[in-house]
């Protein structure tokens, strides 16, 4: 994830037949968030996402058909993920290695990655920053509520994510 540090990430493994769409999918588990705001993938001067004839200022391959192969086929590839326009999430994506699949394997899989990931709709890197300065802090006067809305309690030091990263 861009513009945080420490630096958000994770490590995921996917099929290479995977959609576009799907990877999206992939992504808003491992994150983890609940798919309500617009994607788009950037890879150098093409965008890949959900087209909508009233935007048609730029072409826009659709994500249901798109597959990650197509895009990024070799190790070394990389392209952008941008989630929630509003507060820009934008991530760096690196295909690191291409494996043969493992027979039995379960995939898609998350299988390392650091720092939670921002609460949907907390105003992007910055608002995040502050969020997690907010809840490091009990006497603030925000607190309480703020607690109330990312699910916890006054009494509760941290958020509980899911243990399960696969879809």
């Amino acid at each position: 994830m861009k513009e945080t540090k420490p630096p958000i990430w994770r490590r995921v493994l996917v099929p290479a037949n995977v959609t576009m769409r799907r990877l999206h999918d992939i992504l808003q588990v491992v994150m983890p968030w609940q798919d309500m705001h617009l994607y788009m993938f950037e890879v150098g001067r093409s965008y890949i996402g959900e087209p909508d004839p009233e935007e048609d200022w730029r072409e826009v391959r659709p994500a249901k058909t798109t597959k990650l192969s197509e895009v990024a086929p070799a190790a070394g590839a990389k392209f952008v993920y941008e989630y929630d326009f509003g507060d820009s999430w934008r991530h760096d994506i690196l295909v690191e290695k291409v494996l043969p699949a493992q027979t039995g394997a379960d995939y898609p899989a998350c299988i390392a990655g650091r720092r939670a990931s921002p609460p949907e709709d907390c105003g992007g890197a910055w608002g995040y920053a502050e969020l997690l300065e907010l809840i490091a802090n009990p006497a603030h006067e925000e607190y309480d509520s703020t607690m109330t809305w990312l699910g916890g309690s006054s009494t509760q030091t941290h958020t509980t994510w899911p243990k399960s990263t696969r879809s």
